[in-house]
């Protein structure tokens, strides 16, 4: 019999995620999966399991959970306070959810996506190969206070286990590369792309993210004659009040908006990450540079798994224990240390 994780209380926007449905763009539904998807690679590495499984993207905060027998889990991506039964526990870390004791997790202290991982993943049933939401073409949809989720067989027995600290929160620089309309805007429009300090606007979601900014907006002279063609996750369109949207994994198949630029996919994460009012600013790169980026954040990937450290160390396992500083200073055995020095 397998076990079984309810949502005691769930938040506003949490939802099942895994890497999503490639493969169906020509029947005109998007991959979807996961907001985050370096946050599926840190649970899987922390759990020692695959980073296609599912697991609960929670966004902005999480809710309640208990599982009716013991099971591990993790927590990745937006850093959220959490506790089981009371007592805190350590984010981008796994951990022993007992069977009856309740998980809590609040508000996000930074990004916007956190994820709930467990041992095994979540054994939903597939549909079209992958167990994510896509609440923009009506499979599945938000997860529900007192719905109960089965958990997939746990091959795993490892917890407290951590990774760094991801530094992906907070926007920043986003690298783009060049895309299908970018010649289209004069150089001074570009110019003032790549000089213009954009803010995460509140009008995001798991389709696209708005920026923000001071001054005009971005325009081209072609843009009333555009014909719709394939966007994907990433391409930034210029929309018709001049403000650029970052397509993300949920986008819409084609569109008729100018792109004037797109982000590499391996900044995409803190462009998902970026709070409300998080500054962002673009930087192009030559796509042979973009090329490599990309290859070394894979090569990351793939060495997760190696990153991962207790969070308790045992001295055992401690090559250089003598190197560090055990014992520091000198009492003394026979005076009362509550005595005032005469």
């Amino acid at each position: 019999m397998s076990a079984h994780l309810t949502i005691q209380q769930a938040g506003p926007a949490m939802t099942l995620q895994d890497m999503g449905r490639p493969g169906y763009r020509a029947e005109g539904l998007t991959g979807g999966g996961a907001a985050d998807r370096l946050a599926l690679y840190e649970g899987a590495a922390l759990l020692g399991q695959k980073p296609d499984l599912a697991a609960i993207e929670m966004a902005g905060s999480g809710g309640t959970f208990v599982a009716d027998a013991d099971i591990r889990i993790a927590l990745t991506g937006a850093e959220m306070a959490a506790n089981i039964d009371g007592e805190a526990v350590v984010w981008n870390a796994s951990h022993l959810l007992p069977a009856g004791a309740k998980l809590t997790i609040g508000g996000a202290r930074n990004g916007s996506y956190g994820y709930l991982h467990v041992g095994g993943g979540f054994d939903t049933p597939l549909v079209m190969g992958a167990r994510s939401a896509h609440l923009a073409c009506g499979i599945g949809g938000l997860l529900q206070s007192g719905e109960s989720l089965p958990v997939g067989a746990d091959k795993g027995r490892d917890v407290a286990m951590t990774l760094p600290k991801p530094d992906r929160f907070g926007g920043g620089r986003i690298r783009v590369v060049a895309s299908m309309q970018t010649t289209a805007f004069t150089p001074e429009t570009i110019e003032r792309f790549v000089t213009t300090t954009f803010r995460r606007d509140a009008r995001a979601n798991r389709m696209g993210v708005r920026m923000d900014f001071d001054g005009d907006g971005f325009a081209t002279e072609e843009q009333l004659s555009i014909v719709s063609e394939v966007v994907v996750p990433g391409d930034i369109q210029v929309s018709g009040d001049g403000a650029p949207y970052v397509l993300m994994y949920e986008c819409q198949t084609t569109g008729g908006y100018p792109r004037i630029a797109a982000v590499l996919p391996c900044d995409l994460p803190r462009v998902a990450q970026a709070q409300t009012g998080a500054e962002i600013t673009f930087e192009f790169v030559e796509m042979a540079e973009a090329v490599a980026l990309q290859a070394r954040f894979e090569a990351e990937l793939k060495s997760l798994p190696s990153r991962v450290t207790p969070l308790v160390r045992d001295p055992a396992d401690i090559r250089d224990l003598l190197s560090y500083q055990l014992v520091s200073g000198a009492v003394s055995a026979t005076a009362n240390p509550f005595d005032e020095e005469t």
